[in-house]
């Protein structure tokens, strides 16, 4: 949505010159058209004519649509970091009236990262700062984006009702906004399915554009009024040319399912879901926090700008005592250096253990969820017509992604759980060739995979160990899923020897190996050489942890010579 100014720090009569006008109708059309060289060279020049006006408000506005267009155009970072760039300038130059635009582009970006409550609550609260400050004239584009905000909650009515308050104040204060926000609702009209309401809306919007008027939304007005006309492979083509990727993935998603096409807008709601449900995200989502401790600092300044000049007193006061203790806080400070850094680098690590258990807990659950959703709208369709094979197939699609899930989460809570526990009981006398041959024939069954299973032993066939049966049957199992998981082709080997009073098992695999330096790196939370292979990083250090409460450990063999790689479990009898 792009922003409207009001200027309040210089004269307004430059607005109606040929040189203003021209400067602000290029960046307009360009940012409707969505195209970037010609966007930001006129957003720079009108910048930069603004400047001269002396206008910070209208100036720090064509910031805010530098935002706002990097967003539409999914540079979710750039778009971040100028918004925080905005937001210190705001605050270094004490403009508390422009404040609004900061929590604005908090609002846009909380918007784009699916927080639809916060980003809702932003934008009431530019609406109010807006009130307060006298800018009517730009209010207009903020209810736009509440109705962008409600249409995605699934609150037409509040949509509706927001739409005709932006009329109402764009007739009075900003008229040259009515075009955009009826092209809008021209859009709204064909998610309510009103296609009578549509088509006079389209009419109404191509008789404008003929006279010269740009909204954001024509492109995709074209896109469904083209596909209402029959031509629905050709209105696939214009969104997936026209529009952002998440964008025209959900509207070609609404164009099959009024086509009647279910199969192909599940695919394409499943590709919109993909893309919006990218890494990049979920990392924009935690470092929004940064924004909003600026807003906080902000607000605190205000309270703290009234006791100034008491504090400037007593602070000229206690200057002399401050001069006697600076030795003391020096030594106090050198002392305790080092501890703060200590307590700093274990935040940090904190901070980067949180973030990447949330990363791989969401893309890893969300993906299997999303599977088993689709298919079970598939099942549960009276328009799909299925046959017994298909159903069986979808049925254990459903069944594999379940069983997906249920690991995730108890690989989750197994290695909370054994960091909780401070004894475990070594008191089951285990075969360990009955113990193996479990583990790998349940590997056999359940993998549906064209490796070569090999069980090698050097042990007599009554071997026992006193041990946890059930921490060492967990021990195995993983670090054979984890070979599973990485040899493409070719086979695993279990070998067990006994050697100086200790027993080994070594889980042997042909497959993509482990890149040299890494050998203990991955016995550390969260690590995955290869983010596209299925899991959450923890195996390994659960595998380490389940070992070292046996009194034994798991280590990479660096003298393996491969292809592949071997895991060596020791245990001491």
């Amino acid at each position: 949505m792009l922003l409207n100014v009001n200027s309040i720090h210089a004269a307004d009569n430059y607005k109606e010159t040929p040189e203003y006008l021209s400067l602000r109708d290029s960046m307009h059309y360009a940012f409707n058209d969505g195209d970037s060289a010609r966007f930001f060279r006129h957003v720079k020049n009108l910048q930069n004519f603004l400047l001269d006006k002396d206008d910070l408000h209208a100036y720090y506005t064509q910031r805010c649509n530098e935002i706002v267009f990097l967003l539409n155009q999914q540079n979710v970072v750039e778009a971040y970091k100028l918004a925080t760039i905005l937001s210190q300038e705001l605050l270094q130059r004490k403009l508390d009236k422009e404040m609004y635009m900061a929590y604005n582009m908090m609002g846009h970006i909380y918007k784009y990262s699916g927080n639809l409550e916060n980003a809702k609550q932003c934008f009431w609260e530019v609406i109010h700062r807006m009130e307060k400050a006298g800018y009517e004239e730009s209010m207009p584009p903020i209810y736009m984006n509440l109705v962008n905000v409600e249409m995605n909650l699934n609150n037409t009515k509040e949509a509706m009702r927001l739409l005709d308050k932006a009329v109402e104040i764009a007739a009075k204060a900003s008229p040259q906004r009515l075009f955009d926000i009826e092209t809008r609702r021209t859009l709204l009209y064909y998610n309510l399915g009103d296609i009578d309401k549509f088509n006079e809306g389209y009419q109404v919007y191509k008789e404008g554009v003929k006279k010269g008027f740009s909204s954001v939304h024509g492109r995709e007005i074209e896109v469904y009024y083209t596909a209402e006309q029959g031509h629905i492979d050709e209105a696939v083509t214009m969104a997936l040319k026209d529009l952002s990727s998440t964008e025209s993935y959900e509207t070609i998603a609404k164009i099959y399912e009024r086509a009647g096409l279910w199969q192909k807008a599940y695919e394409a709601l499943k590709l919109k879901n993909q893309t919006s449900d990218s890494i990049n995200t979920i990392i924009l989502s935690n470092s929004m926090q940064g924004i909003q401790d600026e807003m906080k600092i902000h607000e605190a300044d205000r309270k703290a700008t009234r006791y100034f000049i008491i504090g400037l007193l007593v602070t000229i006061i206690l200057l002399s005592l401050l001069l006697l203790a600076m030795a003391y806080i020096y030594n106090s400070r050198r002392r305790h250096m080092k501890q703060l850094e200590n307590a700093y680098q274990h935040a940090l690590e904190s901070d980067k253990m949180k973030a990447a258990f949330i990363q791989n807990i969401s893309h890893e659950i969300r993906t299997p969820l999303n599977i088993i959703n689709g298919y079970a709208q598939i099942l549960s369709s009276p328009s799909f017509h299925l046959s017994d094979t298909e159903r069986k197939d979808i049925s254990q699609t459903v069944m594999r992604n379940t069983d997906i899930i249920t690991s995730l989460v108890n690989e989750t809570l197994d290695i909370s759980s054994m960091e909780s526990e401070s004894v475990t009981e070594k008191k089951d006398k285990v075969q360990i060739h009955r113990l193996l041959g479990d583990v790998i024939h349940t590997h056999q069954q359940m993998n549906n995979h064209p490796l070569q299973m090999n069980y090698v032993s050097s042990l007599t066939a009554d071997f026992e160990l006193t041990t946890s049966e059930v921490l060492l049957r967990r021990i195995v199992d993983t670090l054979i899923d984890n070979a599973i998981k990485n040899t493409p082709k070719g086979s695993i080997t279990v070998r067990t020897a006994v050697a100086d009073d200790v027993l080994t098992i070594s889980i042997e695999d042909t497959g993509t190996g482990i890149p040299k330096g890494e050998e203990e790196h991955i016995f550390e939370r969260f690590v995955k050489l290869d983010d596209f292979k299925q899991g959450l990083g923890l195996g390994l250090p659960l595998c380490r942890t389940l070992c070292k409460r046996l009194g034994g450990n798991v280590v990479l063999d660096r003298s393996y010579a491969g292809p592949g790689a071997r895991f060596v479990v020791t245990l001491p009898l």
